[in-house]
């Protein structure tokens, strides 16, 4: 199994199967996200599809979206 480090290259990654919200708009400004076989996710800028990937483990994710979900980071948005 492949292992991937914080900063590869989003193209790089095998078989990546990149998903979006919704909610993204016209311009495909949004964050998606691939799940990786090793259970890990890796979150890619939609606008450089092949800029660096952020890796993340499952138990991160879920508290990021934790506190998203409670509005701890609604601040962050203009």
């Amino acid at each position: 199994m492949a292992d991937y480090d914080n900063g590869v290259r989003a193209d790089a990654i095998e078989n990546a199967v990149w998903m979006k919200a919704t909610a993204s708009d016209a311009y495909n400004d949004c964050v998606e996200i691939a799940r990786l076989p090793e259970g890990e996710v890796a979150l890619r800028n939609s606008r450089f599809p092949a800029g660096p990937a952020l890796i993340f483990t499952s138990s991160e994710l879920a508290a990021f979206l934790d506190g998203a979900r409670k509005g701890e980071f609604d601040q962050m948005v203009g």
